[in-house]
């Protein structure tokens, strides 16, 4: 499905992980880093404690297809719309974002309808269906047909 979403859109899947924030706990990012890798995503990871500006400078440099962050601190609710804030500014408000961590339900709602596509907390850890899901957000971002 990787191969196959990069082909239609001419070019391989690029995912960019970002660590905003001061929090250091960088294990389930490099997790799914290193799954979306396996599976067929070019990835650029930058490290942890990245600014807002940081992660959406990245974007922007790798051209990516979606953006994942991983927020462990709690700080999700002021780091998150910022790095939305900032993609938008960019010219990359289309560009989906997925989001990590130790999120609260009523969080991820709110983080939902400030435009994230998708919230992923320690439940979920079928990393193969995550990364189905990263690349069906890309797909509908994209105008194509799911799969």
């Amino acid at each position: 499905l990787v191969t196959r979403t990069g082909e239609e859109l001419g070019r391989r899947l690029r995912l960019l992980v970002g660590k905003p924030g001061l929090d250091g706990h960088s294990n389930g990012a490099e997790q799914i880093a290193v799954r979306a890798r396996d599976v067929g995503f070019e990835v650029v990871y930058q490290g942890i404690r990245l600014t807002p500006a940081q992660i959406v400078a990245a974007a922007v440099e790798e051209d990516v297809h979606i953006v994942g962050l991983s927020v462990l601190s709690g700080s999700h609710m002021n780091l998150v719309p910022e790095v939305l804030d900032g993609l938008r500014a960019a010219g990359l408000g289309d560009v989906p974002v997925v989001v990590g961590g130790i999120i609260p339900p009523a969080d991820a709602d709110r983080l939902t309808a400030l435009g994230v596509a998708a919230v992923f907390t320690p439940k979920d850890y079928g990393l193969t269906e995550i990364m189905r899901g990263m690349v069906n957000i890309v797909r509908t971002a994209n105008g194509l047909a799911g799969a």
